[in-house]
């Protein structure tokens, strides 16, 4: 297994990111979401202890907030990763059926993967648009005012 860095190209995005904090550890986050990006979309500790070195903090300072935050994957997922809201507006909505549409059609559960890693479905704390609900995300898209029959046309169309 080859040891994480960030490439060239992500090098310069992380020093733009790094020119717009007042301290190099302010930028965490958004590193980390850099770095998830290039990792398969899921941050290894290896990726972790990489961060941690390259802004020269102790590791449990990128250990906690990858641990405290949903947005970042502590394991590898699928090609896809479905993420169906369950806050109150969404699931009075329908983001149960919505749910039980995708666990259907994907023939898995919350926290699974497929057999062909394409998809892996879970459930999350608000997405950040209850006026649209019931809202999923896949990957970094937003779907809003989804339905049993549009997150399975959804689906349909990832394949």
């Amino acid at each position: 297994m080859a040891i994480f860095k960030f490439t060239k190209e992500n090098l310069q995005k992380a020093d733009e990111i790094l020119s717009k904090y007042p301290n190099k550890q302010a930028a965490i986050m958004p590193l980390l979401w850099l770095a998830q990006d290039q990792n398969n979309n899921w941050i290894s500790k290896e990726v972790m202890d990489y961060i941690a070195k390259f802004l020269s903090i102790p590791p449990i300072r990128v250990y906690e907030i990858v641990t405290f935050y949903t947005m970042y994957n502590k394991e590898p997922v699928g090609k896809h990763l479905i993420q169906v809201c369950r806050t109150t507006p969404c699931w009075l909505m329908g983001s149960d059926k919505v749910l039980s549409a995708c666990k259907k059609k994907l023939n898995i559960n919350v926290g699974q993967t497929t057999r062909d890693s394409k998809f892996t479905l879970v459930e999350v704390e608000c997405l950040g648009a209850c006026v649209d609900a019931p809202v999923i995300q896949i990957n970094k898209e937003t779907h809003e005012k989804m339905t049993e029959d549009s997150v399975i046309q959804l689906i349909d169309s990832l394949n």
